[in-house]
């Protein structure tokens, strides 16, 4: 996931949208057979009713080959236990898709269910009344069965609009090699961390690999030490409210600024692409590195990855800050892309016990069938797969809350000045104050 082409991206049609926009209950059984949570009162196709719903995707055949194959298998199940129902199909690649999107919003003429991204990519469809609120279907089958803090990601105004079928957090993952050479555990406290970064440096390891020239990869760093200090409904809180003046949000910055000043990532890395700090990592001169659960095939599955390697890799969560408010159950991440029905599908109902299947179905076969994480739990105990993968999937499930990418919360201008300001602090460019200053200024000019 290249996450700061996809905030270009998102800023783009975000800004195009925001133009355009301003111009009962239903649920499916894991059979695929139809059922409501107050009958099946406008369902088409419970009513003997044939019903074709249109549906988009982004996964072509040639380049998403394993994403492909698994919609169209869910498709089949549905339609073989809903003979009334048929799905049609318009699959585009990612750009293509985006620019789709943008065309058949302006002329209300959206796909009955489609894919779209969260928060600052939602926002304008949502304002332009152009996406179904989904809240009865967390009521029905689907209720209580997504990872903590996934669905509020599509949420606006308190409704929830998308459901996602895609999500990545951020551990911190280490070579225990290296580790285990200096006598270091996996720390629980972020003394602990600290004494991990000194004892590798006195030794000449590097301790983190970081390459913050993608600023995005810097704001990992300063999102866990404001929620372990703030707790995890302050950046939210900041968000939705455009402030910044949060004490808490001004230490998180100082104790960033802290980790510089102990030469805990590697020499340059404010001129470090991610790429190039992943290498560090890879090739063991780098003790850590803190990225999303994308990378966890790369430690598991990769078959072009020495399994040597891969044995040496674990990974801790961010430690817990003495005093904080956040729970180390907390986690940094955020859901990739999710479904939405459109408020003006003519078999609206029929749509949204469609995506109520897939959600179920995807969430049962993804992990193992196309290697994606989903935002639904998942039994581990019914998957067979490398334990770290196992690993992963346990914590999601245990997860206190997944606190969305700040990046991605915020409107795309506030978003750029965020990554900007990421590197300004870890390159002392600003004071704590100076950042959360400029950050405030820039959330509450609204763009």
């Amino acid at each position: 996931m290249k996450r700061k082409t996809f905030s270009a991206s998102m800023l783009l049609l975000a800004l195009t949208l925001v133009l355009v926009a301003c111009g009962g209950g239903s649920k499916s059984n894991t059979d695929g057979t139809n059922s409501t949570a107050s009958g099946d009162e406008g369902s088409k196709a419970s009513s003997g009713e044939k019903v074709t719903i249109k549906m988009m995707h982004l996964w072509p055949d040639g380049s998403n080959s394993a994403q492909n194959k698994l919609v169209k298998q869910i498709i089949g199940e549905y339609e073989q236990a809903n003979p009334n129902v048929k799905i049609d199909t318009e699959v585009l690649e990612n750009e293509q898709y985006k620019n789709k999107i943008k065309v058949l919003s302006a002329s209300n003429s959206l796909p009955d269910v489609g894919f779209t991204w969260a928060a600052g990519f939602l926002e304008p469809y949502v304002k332009g009344n152009m996406f179904a609120p989904l809240d009865d279907l967390l009521q029905g089958d689907l209720k209580d069965k997504f990872v903590s803090g996934t669905t509020e990601a599509y949420a606006v105004d308190g409704k929830t609009y998308a459901l996602p079928v895609e999500l990545n957090i951020v551990p911190v993952y280490y070579n225990k090699e290296i580790f285990a050479k200096y006598n270091l555990k996996t720390p629980q406290t972020y003394e602990e961390f600290k004494n991990i970064i000194k004892t590798l440096n006195d030794n000449k390891v590097t301790p983190i690999a970081l390459g913050s020239k993608d600023a995005w990869t810097g704001s990992f760093w300063y999102m866990y030490l404001a929620d372990r200090i703030g707790g995890p409904d302050v950046q939210d809180q900041a968000v939705a409210s455009n402030t910044f003046s949060d004490p808490n949000l001004i230490q998180a910055a100082k104790e960033a600024q802290e980790l510089v000043k102990s030469n805990a990532f590697v020499k340059g890395f404010n001129g470090l692409s991610n790429d190039e700090a992943k290498s560090e990592f890879m090739n063991e001169k780098a003790a850590m590195y803190a990225m999303g659960t994308w990378e966890v095939p790369n430690y598991t599955t990769n078959p072009d990855i020495p399994q040597e390697f891969k044995d040496k890799i674990g990974f801790f969560k961010f430690p817990a800050y003495d005093g904080g408010k956040g729970n180390i159950n907390d986690w940094v991440g955020g859901v990739g892309v999710g479904l939405f029905v459109s408020e003006n599908s003519k078999v609206k109902e029929d749509a949204k016990k469609f995506v109520s299947f897939f959600v179920k179905r995807w969430g049962e076969l993804s992990v193992t069938d196309a290697g994606i994480i989903p935002g639904t739990k998942v039994d581990t105990s019914s998957v067979k797969l490398p334990q770290m993968f196992i690993d992963v999937l346990n914590e999601l499930n245990n997860a206190n809350k997944v606190i969305l990418y700040l990046d991605v919360q915020m409107k795309p201008v506030a978003s750029e000045e965020h990554h900007n300001l990421i590197q300004a602090l870890l390159g002392n460019a600003v004071t704590p104050e100076e950042f959360a200053k400029k950050q405030e200024d820039v959330l509450k000019a609204g763009k």
